[in-house]
C-alpha cells in the first residue's frame, strides 16, 4: 500500500497522490510548458556548435561578395536565425503531439486501469505543481521486471523544494511494492539540472543516442538513457547488482544500450 504524505518546504507545503480524472487538464497544462521550456536551451546549443558558426560567418560573407549587398548579407542572418529557432521546437513539438496521441491522451486508461502502472501528481496550495508517471517496459531483458519513467515535471515557479525528488521517490517505492527490478527512464542531455537529479537518485546513465539524422549531423545527441535498480537503493546508496548486460530497443520511446556493474 503506497503511503503518501505531506511534504513541508521553505515556499509551501505540498502533497502527492495518484492521479484523478478532474486532473487531466492541469497535467497537460503542465506537461505541455515543461517541453516548451527546453525550446530555448535547444536553441542557445545550436549556436554553439561549430557548424552553426561557420552558416553565420560564411553565409553573409558570400552574400557580400556576390551581391556587394551589407543589407542582403545582414537578412541573411537574420533568417537562419529564424530558421534556426523554428528548427529547435521542431523535437519538443514532435513529442508533445505523440504523448498525447498515447499515453497521454487518456491517462487513466493509459496509467491507473492498466497493472503495474501509475500517475502521481504533486500539489500545492491547492495548485497542481508536478506530475510523474510509470509504465513496464513490454519486452524487458530475460530475467527482469522494469519499470519506465515518463513525464516528470515540476512547475517553474515551485522548483528547489524537493517535488521532484519526492516524486520519483514515490515511484520507486510503488516500483519496489510491484515486485520491479529496475526503473528505467529517457531524457535529453540538454537540461543538465534533470540528469544531475536523476544521478543523486542512484540512476546511472547507460546510453546515448542521436533521435533522428538531422539531430546527429547537427551535433548534438538528443536522449540518454538511465537506470537504476529499484531493489538495491538503501539510504541515498546505489548498489547495482553484480551482473546483467542488458540491451533494449534505442527508439525514441525506449532505452538504449546499458549494462549493470
Amino acid at each position: 500500500m503506497l503511503r503518501f504524505k505531506t511534504q513541508k518546504s521553505a515556499m509551501a507545503p505540498y502533497h502527492i497522490r495518484q492521479y484523478q480524472d478532474n486532473d487531466q487538464k492541469s497535467v497537460l497544462d503542465l506537461f505541455i510548458r515543461g517541453m516548451e521550456e527546453h525550446i530555448p536551451a535547444t536553441f542557445r546549443h545550436m549556436l554553439t556548435l561549430p557548424r552553426t558558426f561557420l552558416l553565420l560567418l560564411g553565409l553573409p560573407l558570400a552574400m557580400i561578395l556576390v551581391s556587394g549587398s551589407w543589407l542582403l548579407a545582414a537578412m541573411s542572418i537574420f533568417f537562419v536565425l529564424l530558421l534556426m529557432k523554428l528548427l529547435a521546437r521542431q523535437p519538443w513539438k514532435r513529442y508533445v503531439a505523440k504523448c498525447l496521441h498515447t499515453d497521454m491522451a487518456d491517462i487513466t486508461k493509459s496509467y491507473m486501469n492498466a497493472r503495474g502502472s501509475c500517475f502521481w501528481v504533486a500539489e500545492s496550495g491547492g495548485e497542481l505543481v508536478g506530475i510523474v508517471g510509470g509504465l513496464p517496459v513490454k519486452d524487458p531483458p530475460l530475467g527482469r521486471k522494469q519499470l519506465e519513467l515518463f513525464h516528470l515535471s515540476v512547475s517553474s515557479q515551485h522548483r528547489g523544494q524537493g517535488i521532484a525528488k519526492a516524486l520519483i521517490r514515490t515511484l520507486l517505492q510503488f516500483a519496489r511494492d510491484q515486485g520491479y527490478s529496475d526503473v528505467v527512464l529517457e531524457t535529453s542531455i540538454l537540461p543538465k539540472g534533470a540528469q544531475a537529479l536523476y544521478m543523486s537518485m542512484g540512476f546511472q546513465k547507460t546510453g546515448q543516442y542521436f533521435i533522428s539524422v538531422f539531430w546527429s549531423t547537427q551535433g548534438w545527441r538528443e536522449s540518454s538513457a538511465l537506470c537504476t535498480a529499484v531493489g538495491c537503493l538503501h539510504s541515498g546508496e546505489t548498489r547495482l547488482p553484480s551482473t546483467n548486460s542488458l540491451r533494449l530497443d534505442s527508439s525514441v520511446m525506449r532505452p538504449a544500450v546499458y549494462n549493470f556493474r
